[in-house]
């Protein structure tokens, strides 16, 4: 069992429904650790168990919500905070 992280690209979010919409789709995740985000830097980050989730499922759940762009993994090339 190891913790993985993922972030994400948030776009447009400047609203409540927009962060209420994004926190429900990933809280309903199992597996879910901690979810954050920094509407500032227009990034977020989940931290999540991969014995019960993936980062696909993650996606998926996001994908869901009108304000996210594609989830990129931590450390990638297109992370821009690495």
């Amino acid at each position: 069992m190891a913790r993985q992280q993922v972030r994400f690209s948030i776009k447009n979010i400047d609203d409540d429904y927009g962060i209420d919409s994004l926190m429900t789709a990933l809280k309903n995740i199992d597996g879910v650790v901690a979810a954050e985000l920094l509407p500032d830097s227009q990034n977020g980050r989940v931290e999540f168990e991969d014995t019960k989730t993936s980062s696909h499922a993650i996606e998926a759940a996001l994908s869901m919500v009108d304000y996210v762009t594609q989830p990129f993994p931590e450390g990638a090339p297109q992370n821009p905070d690495t």
